[in-house]
């Protein structure tokens, strides 16, 4: 049988390069990197694309009775 062979990725926050295997964090190379993504989403710099249903009208633009 033959040993795998590490596999290597680049840490998305960060783009360090290291071994899946050896972290405790994946797809992150360390936790920092997994702490600044959560806040990158929390500050809503990252999102999920919507485009919402045929009609509906932003939040933004919604009256406030």
């Amino acid at each position: 049988m033959t040993p795998e062979t590490p596999q290597w990725v680049s840490c998305p926050t960060c783009q360090t390069r290291f071994v899946m295997d050896e972290t405790e964090t994946p797809p992150f190379c360390c936790e920092r990197c997994q702490l600044v993504d959560l806040g990158r989403w929390l500050d809503e710099e990252h999102g999920l694309p919507h485009e919402g249903d045929p009609g509906d009208v932003p939040v933004e633009y919604r009256n406030e009775e």
